[in-house]
């Protein structure tokens, strides 16, 4: 790991500062990695002009939170979450079927989001990092989406979450894995 690692905090009102790089650097992870279930994300909707809706909608949200990674003054990771309902993560349908009971019913739960790391820095706990960091800001319960066989999966097993169901982000696009932690905040 860099010994000039340091990690930032920013909130909404940061975000048009920082998505040029946040998209680069998701583009850039993204690209050195392809996933070997989905070699081209693109096909399944996620280019760098979608992320960068995204991002702009949910800084929109309440507690919206961005970690950000840096190593010798250059972003090489970041990560960003924001409050949201359980309805509105888990979608109407997976709603009843998502356990434990807590998890459905909570009033405090934050959707994480865009785990992204620098090729060349991945592999030294610097999404670990991350995540705690967005766990620390929003201390609630939280969930992921991820793609299925994603090799990123490995990190998330090992944070602890596991396999909740199937999330289809619309009427039109791809099949995700929703993802839980295995014990509750």
């Amino acid at each position: 790991m860099p010994d000039s690692l340091t990690l930032r905090r920013y909130g909404a009102g940061d975000v048009d500062l920082h998505l040029g790089t946040l998209v680069d650097t998701w583009a850039d992870a993204h690209a050195a990695h392809p996933d070997t279930a989905h070699p081209d994300i693109a096909d399944a909707g996620f280019t760098p002009a979608a992320l960068r809706r995204q991002i702009t909608g949910h800084a929109r949200r309440d507690d919206f939170t961005l970690i950000t990674a840096y190593a010798d003054g250059h972003l090489i990771g970041y990560g960003y979450d924001f409050r949201c309902t359980p309805a509105y993560w888990y979608g109407e349908a997976l709603l009843p079927h998502i356990t434990p009971e807590d998890a459905h019913t909570t009033t405090a739960l934050a959707g994480i989001c865009e785990l992204a790391v620098r090729p060349g820095r991945q592999g030294h706990c610097i999404g670990t990092r991350i995540h705690q960091g967005l766990l620390d800001a929003m201390p609630s319960w939280v969930s992921l989406l991820a793609m299925p066989g994603a090799t990123s999966q490995h990190l998330y097993r090992r944070l602890g979450y596991q396999y909740a169901g199937p999330y289809k982000t619309g009427p039109d696009g791809p099949e995700l894995d929703l993802l839980l932690p295995h014990t509750s905040p």
